[in-house]
């Protein structure tokens, strides 16, 4: 199927395109990439857009759980929802479990739902390269929510704010150690926090925890793209059904006063920018892969482990070597 007709399905909604054209962006075969470029030209002209949900969580906080039974109440409301997982790869061999499909089974076969897992294959930021590019196929297929869940939470997770409309971290019921071990940069990104497992005898706990979450966010300088109140933490029991109509309530407000009031498309605008970048660094870096360079590098970190030359020093030569005009102004 060439990119016009595969184009042509998937502004259709066939979700069988999409999941082979996803599979074509992911590839990194120069011939799968020139075709995966021509066909996100083609789509982009579709100014399709839907409201991209980006989670993260601590391992054990439930978020297929979260997740399906979220995704299955949209659903349930009429709306098309697609899942983007991410599975941690292995940085010995690079495999991946990919198990949220079988996770989320009841989500997996409605009819509105479609769910991708890819590896991350230790792509730094808890998102895979090319998610970006899948999220933008999922738009253009006619999905009205995308949902990103990253592989766990840290530092590096801030990245899914570089794709998401709303970023909601999902935590589980715990004390003062676990508001400790989340780091503040991920604190500052996200728009809400929810505290899963609401239910049982652990209600009174997810309660508390909530609370002191609220008041941590509320020592948070506000930013500008956030309304009255927001970020805010939140209880929910995906298990039970508890919470979520609030959560998505939530988030629909959060969506309206940001495209009311010019945010929403001054944040893609910026996210555009920055993947742009960030396609720059990835391409120079591809660069370094050529037998060429592969050569010319073991010739010099072998300087360096020698001590003959300093890594600074060896970096330089190698730039220079690969690319002279920009050696000269750097």
């Amino acid at each position: 199927m060439d990119s016009a007709a595969m184009a042509e399905a998937i502004l259709s909604g066939d979700r069988r395109a999409l999941a082979r054209a996803i599979t074509l962006v992911e590839s990194t075969r120069p011939a799968d990439q020139r075709k995966a470029g021509d066909l996100l030209e083609q789509l982009a002209r579709s100014g399709r857009e839907a409201i991209r949900i980006g989670l993260s969580g601590t391992p054990g906080v439930g978020k297929s759980t979260f997740i399906e039974s979220f995704g299955l109440m949209l659903a349930e409301q009429g709306l098309r929802v697609a899942v983007l997982a991410v599975d941690p790869s292995s940085a010995r061999t690079g495999g991946s479990i990919l198990g949220d499909k079988t996770r989320m089974e009841q989500l997996a076969r409605h009819p509105r739902a479609f769910i991708r897992p890819s590896p991350s294959q230790t792509h730094l930021g808890g998102v895979a390269r090319r998610t970006r590019e899948a999220v933008a196929l999922c738009e253009a297929a006619g999905f009205d929510i995308v949902l990103i869940e990253t592989v766990g939470v840290g530092q590096s997770e801030t990245v899914v704010a570089e794709l998401s409309d709303v970023f909601l971290l999902l935590l589980a019921p715990a004390g003062g150690d676990e508001l400790q071990g989340v780091k503040r940069g991920i604190m500052e990104v996200a728009d809400m926090i929810v505290v899963n497992k609401a239910d049982g005898d652990l209600k009174a706990t997810a309660t508390r925890t909530c609370a002191d979450y609220a008041g941590a966010l509320r020592l948070l300088r506000r930013r500008p793209q956030d309304p009255a109140g927001f970020p805010k933490a939140l209880t929910v029991s995906a298990l039970e059904l508890a919470g979520l109509d609030q959560v998505w309530s939530e988030i629909s407000a959060l969506v309206d006063w940001r495209r009311d009031t010019g945010h929403w498309a001054t944040r893609r605008a910026a996210q555009a920018r920055h993947w742009f970048e960030e396609e720059v660094r990835q391409t120079l870096l591809a660069r370094l892969q050529t037998a060429q360079a592969r050569r010319l590098a073991a010739r010099l970190s072998g300087d360096v482990e020698s001590g003959q030359s300093t890594a600074t020093r060896a970096a330089q030569a190698l730039i220079a070597e690969l690319w002279p005009e920009i050696s000269q102004e750097v």
